[in-house]
């Protein structure tokens, strides 16, 4: 809720290592949020807690494409952090946005309150049998994992996508990473009608969750996935192996994986963010000798001539879908830690150092 004087309070990463809940203004739009819960996206919060995050040390030039030293970088402290809200809307001044009531998702960072925008800014009207908790899924997060269905989708058919399972159905999927952005991305795969859905984690807790949830799961550290995964999966002669992979994990190590699980001329849908120096990647071997292709799907962009038919609301209302269909398991097996948004700056203390562990923790913020 928005404390006196104009101020909300929020979780902000102050310098390097240093994370706090604090006042900051409110903002001014004419529709005021108060926050129900808001959903950590650990990847990325962590990469601004560390110092790691490109931004934090060049600008973003946004008509060239480029990060350049000569412009300036994010400064210290980052106040505007995570991307995964829901709130209940509590007034409108000008009667152009939700009605007061509405429970909806948007972007806004994880503060107890927003004033949006509805021209400037999404934000999108959860329907009222979907638990609150999930909607964090709905505005950005949800999109994302979409997004690389719809790549995938026009890795085969162009701007011709009509569905979001052109890519996968009948398909052999294999998904790295057993994080939030792969299991979603599984879990599309699967309603899509994919042939079959692999996921590859490390980590026995992300494991059991795809497990949970109905996907198979594979340990990479255990025996060599590409091997099983390559005898298994035959096309024809010479021909072996996923017809499409799904990138999830921000490892560098992880991406060397996803190009020895393809077959030729197959192609990694990449939707991880790289904090490392790159050193594991090999190009000059199955990447090179296979004919691969990456392709990267962040959710800045849909495919290049899709974006009349295949838009963010296009996206969010696919989430909603899958949500309504498959909620019940993401909230067992998923959103692993509800906490509230004051043990925020612990918990990204704890992840940073490795001593805690989560799939999705979602900071909650109390009426």
């Amino acid at each position: 809720m928005t404390v006196p004087g104009g101020c909300d309070r929020a979780l902000v990463v102050e310098s390097p290592g240093v994370a706090a809940v604090r006042e900051v203004p409110t903002t001014t739009g004419p529709v005021a949020l108060a926050t129900i819960c808001t959903g950590v996206s650990a990847g990325t919060e962590l990469s601004f807690l560390t110092g790691m995050h490109p931004a934090l040390h060049a600008g973003l030039d946004t008509e060239l494409g480029l990060f350049r030293d000569d412009l300036p970088a994010i400064p210290y402290p980052v106040t505007r952090l995570g991307y995964m809200e829901v709130a209940r809307v509590v007034a409108d001044d000008v009667g152009a946005g939700p009605a007061p009531g509405s429970i909806v998702a948007a972007t806004y960072g994880h503060r107890t309150g927003y004033r949006i925008d509805p021209l400037a800014e999404r934000v999108v009207i959860l329907p009222a049998d979907l638990d609150p908790l999930l909607g964090v899924y709905v505005a950005h997060m949800g999109p994302i994992c979409a997004n690389g269905l719809l790549h995938a989708a026009a890795d085969l058919f162009g701007a011709d996508v009509r569905a979001l399972g052109d890519g996968v159905r009948g398909r052999r999927v294999a998904v790295v990473g057993g994080g939030v952005v792969g299991l979603l991305t599984g879990l599309f795969a699967r309603r899509h009608g994919a042939a079959e859905v692999v996921v590859l984690d490390p980590t026995q807790a992300r494991r059991a969750a795809a497990t949970g949830l109905g996907l198979e799961a594979l340990d990479p550290g255990e025996r060599d996935p590409a091997v099983l995964l390559k005898t298994r999966w035959r096309h024809g002669p010479g021909d072996r192996g996923a017809d499409v992979v799904f990138q999830c994990r921000g490892r560098t190590a992880a991406l060397a994986l996803a190009l020895r699980l393809l077959r030729p001329q197959g192609t990694v849908v990449d939707l991880a963010f790289y904090t490392d120096d790159g050193t594991a990647l090999r190009l000059g071997a199955e990447f090179h000798h296979n004919g691969l292709t990456v392709r990267c799907a962040q959710i800045g962009r849909v495919p290049r001539g899709t974006d009349h038919v295949w838009d963010r609301e296009r996206l969010s209302a696919e989430t909603i879908d899958l949500l309504l269909a498959d909620g019940a398991a993401v909230r067992e097996h998923m959103i692993t830690d509800v906490l509230p948004l004051e043990a925020g700056p612990a918990l990204l203390a704890e992840l940073a150092a490795r001593r805690r562990h989560v799939i999705q923790a979602v900071l909650t913020v109390d009426a």
